[in-house]
């Protein structure tokens, strides 16, 4: 009987534990969510260190409740970490070498190729992507030899390892189809340059700004700052905006009573105007005349070849530079008007 209490008292006070635990987290993961933009740094240390105090308390509390003897159990661990430590004290000052030496190298890799990244010069986009992919394979590359370096230290026989590896990764291969789809894809897209980082692509219907190219997968911001991620081996067909020039295409309707070569006189002598004042424009704007007898209007259109993707600026100004040189000469832009009659009794 006297252990039956004792049982139902230590489950008691492990589920209050346990209650107390997560209701604080969760109160304190609730208030820092609400208030994130706000809240003062060092109050969230606190509170990270507080929750760190009460969850070390809440096991201390729950292994004194069912008698287990922590004393014990730390002293046995330190004499076995020290003997350890005593024995392999070479082991592990090799291991903490080699990480060093790893990550300074990796951390040297990475800013040698940022820096070369920054660099200014043709094909920038292109050396940009290549030196991103080369990145990531050498920092695949160093850290499988620092692993199997280290696990050699440690007298581990690394070649039945890596032949063990090779049959796992057949028979991972064979269950991984669309992933190796995937990574075949990457590589021809990277190296048949179909796009860079940095271009504007159309990928399955979404268009938007590449900002990262991987063999795995590559990620499409677009305007509205959405990121899509596209699957390598899932992109059947794309459209690169950023390999030629755009061309802003502006149409504008003028009244049938205007005199239509006059007009076009008077746009081909302000059009030069255009290219001291939009920087993306690569040529004078071209006035190619009257493209349609539309039911109340002479529809004119004008063109303007571009920088890549630089046609919607383009556009909205020259439109705007449009309607003020109309007014300004008297030629009126027509709009939709209603003659009602009404008979006569």
């Amino acid at each position: 009987m006297v252990l039956f209490a004792s049982n139902t008292v230590n489950i008691l006070v492990t589920v209050g534990a346990v209650l107390l635990v997560v209701g604080f987290l969760f109160l304190q993961r609730s208030y820092i969510k609400r208030k994130e933009e706000s809240i003062n740094k060092v109050l969230l240390v606190v509170s990270y260190i507080f929750s760190f105090l009460i969850i070390v308390g809440s096991i201390g509390l729950l292994l004194y409740t069912w008698g287990f003897d922590l004393q014990s159990f730390a002293s046995d661990f330190w004499v076995d970490a020290v003997e350890f430590i005593l024995i392999q004290i070479g082991d592990i000052i090799l291991t903490v070498i080699i990480v060093l030496i790893v990550s300074f190298l990796l951390k040297l890799i990475s800013m040698i190729l940022k820096k070369s990244a920054q660099r200014e010069g043709p094909n920038q986009k292109r050396r940009i992507t290549m030196l991103k992919v080369t990145n990531s394979l050498i920092n695949y590359t160093v850290k499988i030899i620092a692993l199997l370096v280290i696990l050699s230290i440690w007298g581990v026989d690394v070649l039945p390892a890596l032949a063990g590896l090779g049959i796992l990764g057949l028979v991972i291969g064979l269950g991984a189809q669309s992933m190796i789809k995937d990574l075949i894809a990457g590589f021809f897209i990277i190296f048949e340059h179909h796009f860079d980082v940095g271009d504007v692509v159309e990928i399955n219907g979404f268009k938007g700004r590449v900002i990262d190219i991987g063999l795995k997968s590559t990620r499409v911001q677009n305007w509205k700052n959405d990121i899509k991620i596209f699957s390598n081996g899932n992109i059947t067909e794309s459209i690169n905006y950023s390999v030629a020039d755009s061309f802003a295409i502006i149409e504008f309707g003028i009244s049938y009573d205007s005199d239509i070569q006059r007009t076009l006189d008077i746009l081909n002598e302000e059009m030069p105007k255009f290219k001291d004042i939009i920087p993306e424009l690569l040529e004078v704007p071209n006035v190619l005349g009257v493209t349609e007898l539309a039911d109340s209007s002479v529809n004119i259109r004008v063109i303007a070849k571009t920088l890549p993707e630089s046609q919607y600026s383009a556009e909205r100004i020259i439109r705007k530079g449009i309607k003020e040189i109309l007014d300004k000469n008297g030629i009126e832009i027509p709009f939709p008007q209603l003659v009602v009659h009404s008979k006569k009794e």
